[in-house]
């Protein structure tokens, strides 16, 4: 099983490990593609301030951010588990997982990113800011930029069942084809409300981010290996979850689970 998780805004600072070494992330294949865009974004943060802030999309309040960038290449680095933060990352807590699981999570799990492309959750980064919807002046969309490059990399490493939690803005970056989309399957959250006798249901903004954070968890914790999306449901139903499995509508598609909750938190 491969699992595609989104990354967070925010990040955890003050990484003590060795500076960065591009060659040292998983996927190697990227490295030419990260060097690329880390050689703008320091460039464009070293350079000019308040461009820098206009082009990320920093507030104020996130000025710092821009500096932080500029010194990405001679800074600290830590686990991208720990790196990455929030309501997703909270509830998936990974500093918590048995020793099983976390070696689980070292194989499984994939962290995409605006300037990684994707990093496993033991690589070591330093914290930064650039979210995947930004626009570089000179490599243009990293939406776009990423997709020729993950397109060659990751099915190289997408045996099996891959379950695609991320976001929007990261699900740009690489969409499976052929029979990868086939085997791959993505999470929707509804919140499930009795109103006047009749079910009612909405979908989950925020919170869903918790409860595929949960999702994540039991999987690891409970040692299951789903190797389809029809077994990932029924694993989830195992393990508790109310899942409603919807197959492809065509070729070329991807799986919908349903994931159907009562409580949001």
């Amino acid at each position: 099983m491969l699992v595609l998780l989104p990354p967070s805004e925010g990040k955890a600072a003050g990484g003590t490990g060795p500076a960065l070494d591009l060659g040292a992330l998983s996927l190697p294949g990227l490295t030419a593609a990260r060097e690329a865009v880390l050689d703008e974004l320091v460039a464009l943060c070293s350079a000019d301030e308040e461009k820098a802030r206009d082009v990320l999309g920093l507030s104020e309040g996130l000025r710092g951010e821009v500096a932080k960038n500029a010194a990405l290449r001679q800074a600290g680095t830590r686990p991208a588990g720990e790196v990455y933060t929030g309501v997703l990352y909270d509830a998936l807590g990974l500093a918590t997982l048995s020793a099983a699981a976390a070696e689980r999570a070292r194989r499984e799990l994939l962290v995409f990113s605006g300037l990684w492309g994707a990093v496993g959750v033991a690589d070591p980064i330093p914290s930064y800011r650039l979210s995947g919807g930004v626009k570089l002046p000179a490599l243009g969309g990293l939406g776009a930029y990423w997709r020729k490059p993950m397109a060659e990399a990751l099915p190289q490493v997408a045996e099996g069942l891959v379950l695609d939690l991320r976001s929007a803005a990261y699900g740009s970056m690489w969409k499976p084809a052929g029979e990868l989309a086939a085997r791959t399957a993505t999470v929707r959250v509804l919140q499930s409300k009795i109103v006047d006798g009749v079910e009612k249901r909405s979908v989950v903004s925020h919170f869903n981010k918790a409860t595929k954070g949960r999702i994540v968890r039991s999987l690891l914790e409970s040692g299951a290996r789903p190797g389809s999306p029809e077994e990932l449901a029924e694993a989830l139903g195992a393990l508790g979850h109310r899942v409603e499995p919807t197959p492809p509508a065509r070729a070329g598609r991807t799986w919908q689970l349903d994931v159907v909750v009562t409580d949001v938190h």
